[in-house]
């Protein structure tokens, strides 16, 4: 059995795409995943299974959850050991440690490419620091995040990928949840 973590994008949030976590576990029990866990409101799951992986899996889980939950969102899935590695390769540790309120990783449906990444450098405007490695960034808002003018647009727009982020705190909790802290 492979545990995952799957990321819901954009759900709950100021009152856009509501869903109930309660909900969405049941759904995704029913599809025969076991030891389904959330976390916050946000859309955050962590079950367990056999398969599918990967993008089948998210695939699934965005089908399954239109049709009997008639919601349309991503999901995107990374296993435990993608997880921990995630957690371990992170090259913020002193700001993670100093706020880790402040460091969001942002998990990609694709890894972005080299000259997007660059692209998305050189439209920084302010003192946010990014780092992308495979299918996430790693990103710094030393000023926070809602004046930035780094916005997800913009770094979908740059990198040429959909994504989501979440925050280092919650990156850290799903990992405890996941068995790896």
């Amino acid at each position: 059995m492979t545990t995952q973590i799957a990321l819901l994008r954009a759900v709950n949030v100021g009152g856009r795409k509501p869903i109930a976590m309660a909900a969405l576990r049941d759904l995704v029990a029913g599809l025969g995943f076991t030891d389904v866990r959330s976390l916050l409101a946000s859309g955050n799951l962590v079950f367990g299974g056999a398969a599918p992986t990967g993008a089948a899996l998210e695939q699934l889980l965005a089908g399954e959850t239109e049709r009997h939950l008639a919601l349309r969102t991503d999901f995107f899935v990374r296993t435990a050991e993608e997880w921990m590695t995630i957690v371990a390769r992170n090259p913020f540790a002193a700001e993670a440690a100093r706020d880790p309120g402040r460091l969001v990783v942002m998990f990609f449906k694709a890894a972005p490419e080299r000259a997007g990444v660059e692209t998305l450098q050189r439209a920084i405007t302010g003192p946010e620091m990014v780092h992308a490695e495979g299918r996430q960034a790693y990103i710094v808002y030393p000023e926070g995040i809602g004046r930035s003018r780094l916005t997800n647009a913009l770094i979908e727009r740059k990198l040429a990928t959909r994504g989501t982020g979440r925050n280092w705190n919650t990156v850290e909790r799903l990992a405890a949840l996941a068995g790896g802290g």
